[in-house]
């Protein structure tokens, strides 16, 4: 039942043209009958004043920023206001602004005015500054400020402290929270409508965590055998749990519950009739789930480099293939930016010379597994008018995430380390993360964490230090290929449900979820219905079927954290526990507890560490972790017990980690020297290089680095094209190797001159102009770069080992996301189309590009390609590939290039990369100028320690 309320709103159409069939009344009477029961906090005990701060060691040297803004719930009320008046509830984008004008303003900042782009990250409220304080409960005060109206949680008791966390949370994300609650559980159409991308959405994640509530269940009873930390863990969540509830009781009774409620149907905006589900612990670990499945996890793209492998063999031969396979895979390259580079190695997941046990399906045979049975009417429609309450895409599409840059004091004006650092979770309205501040016993930190699991601060600070984290990605997920059989004897066939686990045939465990949906207007989605079924082996959930030596398989994903994502919440606990963390040895065995792959940084006043957390399994010894496997004892994970999804993982010494090192960069880059990569792209161009050019130049330069120098590097990394900084340099000398006749062709190569020596970044020629600098030269890259990549490997990849690899490592990902691949003939699926989501430049070919291209140019190239593409490898073709792909691409318009969406008209270049804040609910907020950089992001230096 779920109206357009939901999704970004048709341009210049006015929310009253829409007829969600529980609104049917006049908007101005609906208006006035709502303003009526206006929001209240009945039934808050008597608030205390609010205490002065303790504790804090960062003396007024610690901010953050958390865009759009910290209010995320809106009543029906305000929703109607923002639709007809563009006016948005206090805090719903108040941080919006200042995060996107460091764009403009970040060339002459300074330590002075870093608050101007930043909010003031101190702990406590200063008396002046309190907007509200109310007490849920007698032994908890939230205190919200008139900044930012972040709540600041101080309790007397553990149990009031977490207790007001989840208040807190249920004021500021309720409705986020129910919406990820039934994404965990699949079931996100029956609650919010069967749009098409809720349907995509909640099948991508069934086919990642598909639970039944007994095993959610499980997960919380494993953690309460882990000890009196664990056990505590557990009544933290449940009192936090309890604080939901109260306010989801009150808000209700009140009136002042999310308005999306009565916009989907499930309460009655006359009437009230209706109900909001209370919290349960099983709902954390649904959300737990999602988090983990985005965030938290790495590996599984066996098949695809079996693809790759399967079909440069085919085009090659089987050793020369096998060596092209090999350095397109680049799961070492010595060229590679990794965050450690003291001399550290971390060998983990390397191709062995040797493999053993390798499984590669027969060329052709593969099909995806079927997901969706029992399909009813608008479940059996691909499309529908309605827009979805999330992406479609949230967990399958690659999204890049998170960076940091943490300097150690020995280079720093105040001696002190300095990091700007900070997870990129994607732009949304309201935001997935929200930020608190926690003060109770045991709990002392401020920060941000997922909306419905803020019972602890998950990125932030403590009293005298601050953490962060990217995501790393290191591969805990293998393919297995598990023969099929039939229990009857009958002829085994791809559809066969049964398999062989150490010589017995086993039948396939089957895991369904039914989903319906009622049927809202005619501009939404008519009734339907369907089963979500995934069947799960010993070795992991069925994601394809095909033959291995003419037998039939199923190939299995079998990831380390499945049935374990609530582990971590003992990690966590710690991180926000100032007696246990103190220093980088503390920190590290906090994050040490942490099985998601995460890279996890940190800084005080006299240190700095870095710790890569994740459960990575033991394999046996000659498994390649890059191809599918046999299914068979002597290839499983060592220790491997399928009953607890358990094996022996590496040690804590065996994972990267570092104190002190001259600093440290991440953006989802290599970690360290042999630290093998998990997919294709870990090449000599990385968009790390952005962040580490920058860094290495501030440390080496003489001077001493600042919070304003350092939030500079970042910055200026945010607004510049990778391919503008790292590639186009080669490809102008391969153009400029030769005169250039062609005066038009002159002219367009000047301008990409011109930009690349002013900087090669994409930023407006004012603030607000609404309109880039260099906007020709930027246009002609981002039509050349597909054009470029066909052009130059398509010839001697060959059309299937072109398409194998696309599949393996998209082409490109550009600001605009608009390019959807090679025009001739090349597949659709050489980039990935996510339009406004600002992260960019992850991945995509430019190793490749840059390791030819030095090729041709006679340049030395420590793992290079295994054969030369552009041109055969002679200067004189290549340069003639790329004019002519060049003047291809200068050719097109701007309104080819830049095609419009329902958000941007055609031929717009500035809107085409601009972000927008996704809605997730009812309120709306402003497209902003596109940056590469962090959505929730920290600057700090503590000038002291406990």
């Amino acid at each position: 039942m779920r109206a357009r309320f939901l999704g970004a709103p048709r341009p210049r159409r006015p929310w009253h043209a829409s007829r969600t069939r529980r609104l049917r009344l006049p908007a101005l009477a609906l208006t006035a009958a709502l303003l009526a029961a206006a929001p209240g906090t009945a039934a808050l005990a008597a608030a205390p004043a609010p205490r002065a701060a303790t504790g804090d060691y960062c003396g007024g040297q610690c901010n953050d920023i958390l865009p759009a803004g910290e209010n995320g719930n809106a009543t029906l009320a305000d929703i109607i206001g923002n639709r007809l008046f563009g006016t948005r509830p206090a805090h719903t984008d108040d941080q919006l602004g200042p995060y996107s004008a460091l764009a403009a303003g970040y060339p002459g900042l300074t330590n002075a005015q870093l608050g101007n782009f930043f909010d003031d990250a101190s702990f406590g409220v200063p008396a002046a500054q309190v907007a509200s304080t109310v007490s849920p409960r007698p032994d908890v005060t939230i205190v919200r400020d008139k900044a930012t109206g972040v709540p600041h949680i101080t309790g007397t008791t553990r149990y009031g402290t977490e207790y007001g966390a989840g208040y807190a949370a249920a004021q500021d994300r309720l409705w986020v929270m129910d919406l990820f609650r039934h994404v965990g559980r699949g079931q996100l159409s029956g609650f919010a409508g069967g749009a098409a991308a809720n349907r995509q959405l909640e099948q991508s994640f069934w086919q990642a965590a598909p639970y039944t509530e007994a095993e959610l269940q499980q997960q919380i009873d494993a953690i309460s055998g882990q000890g009196d930390r664990a056990r505590q863990a557990l009544s933290d969540a449940q009192a936090y749990i309890d604080g939901i509830n109260q306010y989801i009781t009150q808000s209700y009774n009140g009136r002042y519950f999310p308005g999306e409620y009565d916009l989907t149907g499930h309460i009655n905006a006359i009437t009230n009739a209706g109900s909001i589900a209370p919290f349960k612990l099983t709902d954390l670990v649904a959300l737990a789930s999602v988090i983990g499945a985005l965030f938290g996890s790495g590996g599984g793209g066996e098949l695809a480099s079996a693809q790759v492998k399967l079909a440069a063999e085919a085009q090659y031969g089987p050793q020369l293939g096998d060596q092209v396979w090999s350095s397109l895979r680049e799961a070492n390259d010595p060229e590679a930016v990794s965050t450690l580079h003291d001399g550290q190695s971390f060998p983990y997941a390397l191709p062995p010379s040797d493999p053993q046990g390798v499984a590669m399906p027969d060329a052709g045979s593969v099909v995806p597994e079927p997901l969706i049975y029992d399909a009813t009417g608008s479940a059996t429609s691909a499309t529908t008018k309605a827009t979805g309450v999330l992406p479609g895409n949230l967990l399958t599409a690659k999204h890049g995430m998170s960076n940091a840059l943490v300097v150690s004091g020995k280079y720093t004006d105040s001696g002190h380390p300095v990091a700007v650092f900070g997870p990129q979770t994607g732009y949304f309205a309201p935001q997935l993360l929200m930020l608190e501040e926690l003060q109770g016993p045991g709990i002392s930190a401020r920060g941000a964490a997922f909306a419905g699991l803020s019972f602890y601060v998950e990125l932030g600070r403590g009293q005298d230090y601050a953490w962060s984290a990217t995501s790393a990605g290191q591969d805990i997920t293998d393919t297995y290929a598990v023969p099929l059989c039939t229990t009857d004897g009958s002829p085994v066939t791809l559809s066969a449900n049964s398999y062989l686990w150490h010589g017995q045939c086993t039948p396939f465990d089957k895991l369904a979820q039914q989903d319906a949906w009622a049927p809202t207007t005619a501009d939404s989605t008519a009734a339907g219905s369907y089963s979500l079924v995934m069947y799960r082996s010993n070795y992991g959930l069925v994601s394809a079927r095909g033959t291995v030596g003419g037998k039939p398989v199923a190939f299995t994903s079998l990831r380390s954290t499945y049935r374990h994502e609530a582990d971590s919440i003992i990690g966590f606990q710690m991180l926000n526990d100032p007696g246990l963390v103190h220093d980088p040895a503390s920190f590290q065995q906090a994050t040490q507890n942490i099985n998601y792959t995460f890279n996890w940084f940190y800084a005080d006043s006299s240190h700095t560490a870095y710790y890569n957390s994740g459960n990575n399994p033991v394999r046996a010894p000659g498994v390649d972790a890059g191809l599918p496997v046999q299914a068979q004892p002597a290839y499983e994970w060592q220790g491997f017990n399928p009953a607890t999804n358990t094996a022996q993982y590496t040690p804590p010494a065996q994972h990267p980690q570092s104190v002190d090192q001259d600093y440290y960069v991440s953006w989802n880059n290599k970690q360290a020297a042999d630290y093998g990569a998990a997919g294709f792209g870990d090449g000599s161009v990385h968009r790390a290089n952005l962040l580490d050019a920058r860094v290495k130049a501030l440390i080496s330069g003489g001077g001493k680095v600042t919070r304003s120098s350092l939030t500079q590097a970042m910055e200026s990394a945010a607004l510049t094209d990778l391919r503008a900084e790292d590639v186009l340099p080669e490809l102008l000398q391969v153009i400029r190797s030769a005169p250039l006749t062609d005066p038009k062709l002159n002219t367009v190569v000047q301008q990409l001159e011109n930009w690349r020596a002013a900087g090669g970044q994409r930023r407006e020629t004012s603030a607000g102009s609404h309109a880039y600098a260099d906007a020709d030269a930027i246009r002609v890259l981002d039509a050349w770069w597909p054009l470029l990549a066909q052009g130059v490997f398509q010839p001697g990849l060959g059309t299937n080992l072109f398409g194998a690899l696309t599949g393996a490592l998209q082409i490109n990902e550009s600001p605009s996301g608009g390019q959807t691949g090679p025009v001739n003939g090349g597949p659709a699926s050489a980039n990935e189309s996510i339009p406004h989501k600002g992260s960019s430049f992850q991945y995509g070919w430019w190793s490749y590009l840059d390791k030819d291209l030095r090729s041709v140019l006679g340049s030395p190239v420590a793992g290079a390609l295994a054969q030369p593409y552009c041109g055969g490898g002679k200067l004189a073709a290549c340069r003639t590939v790329l004019l002519t792909t060049l003047q291809q691409a200068a050719a097109q318009s701007p309104a080819q290039v830049y095609p419009g969406d329902g958000d941007c008209s055609a031929g717009d270049q500035w809107c085409a990369d601009t972000i927008i804040q996704r809605p997730l609910g009812g309120v709306t907020d402003n497209k902003t100028t596109w940056q590469n950089r962090p959505t929730y992001q920290q600057v700090v230096e503590f000038p002291s320690h406990r």
